[in-house]
């Protein structure tokens, strides 16, 4: 409970009789896996916290994140990524390349383009690196890219806003590709799922159609690193 819980509570939860539940929590205690309140009840100690706290950050996102990645190339057809922050950028840790013929661009160790790619563009809105952006010039790579610090501005605050981003065209004239955030306990972003295929069949309506599947996995991704993702 929020508040924390009494000896007789407890017993009946464990199914024990209380002078039990007493000698347990008592050594629980002194193993500050639970904590004593001034009132008597009981709630959780630091030490279970900090041990749990622990586990957490050493599940490896890549070994969790590769059945997702498999499960969204059945789903869409299309190519699925994981990118890991790295410094100010994101970068490609693992990928499932897509079943059609089209060679995927999917690189490992390759970074995004913060202004020019879906999976850059969810850095700058969930990774903190949106700072001392502002001096960097933002390369025309196609006729699509955004080149603007208030038009950037402003598609990030997008991005941040509706927990979602995609780029069209913008760092390759023929890839299309949608990427969505993966959060940590405390909202840390600790990975970006993403999904990317050639512009002639990524269309609009087919991001559309795939975008629930990429929403899902980056949620459900998530919440097994101890996170959770606000709807």
């Amino acid at each position: 409970a929020p508040r924390g819980a009494g000896v007789n509570e407890l017993a009946r939860a464990i199914e024990v009789n209380p002078s039990t539940a007493s000698r347990l929590l008592g050594t629980l205690e002194r193993g500050r896996m639970v904590q004593r309140q001034a009132d008597g009840r009981f709630r959780l100690g630091l030490h279970l916290v900090a041990l749990a706290e622990a586990t957490l950050s050493g599940l490896d996102v890549r070994e969790l994140a590769r059945p997702v990645l498999r499960e969204l190339v059945a789903l869409t057809g299309e190519t699925a990524t994981l990118s890991v922050p790295g410094g100010a950028d994101a970068i490609t840790v693992d990928f499932v390349p897509a079943q059609a013929s089209v060679v995927s661009v999917a690189r490992l160790g390759r970074p995004s383009v913060g202004h020019a790619t879906a999976t850059g563009k969810v850095m700058l809105a969930f990774g903190g690196a949106a700072q001392g952006r502002g001096e960097r010039a933002l390369i025309a790579y196609t006729a699509h890219t955004v080149t603007g610090p208030a038009a950037l501005s402003a598609e990030v605050a997008g991005v941040r806003d509706r927990g979602w981003a995609q780029a069209v065209g913008e760092r390759e004239p023929d890839l299309n590709a949608l990427a969505a955030p993966v959060l940590a306990r405390g909202g840390e972003l600790v990975g970006i799922l993403g999904l990317q295929g050639p512009a002639g069949r990524l269309t609009e309506q087919r991001r559309e159609e795939v975008l629930g599947a990429l929403l899902d996995a980056a949620a459900r991704l998530s919440r097994a690193l101890g996170g959770q993702l606000q709807g």
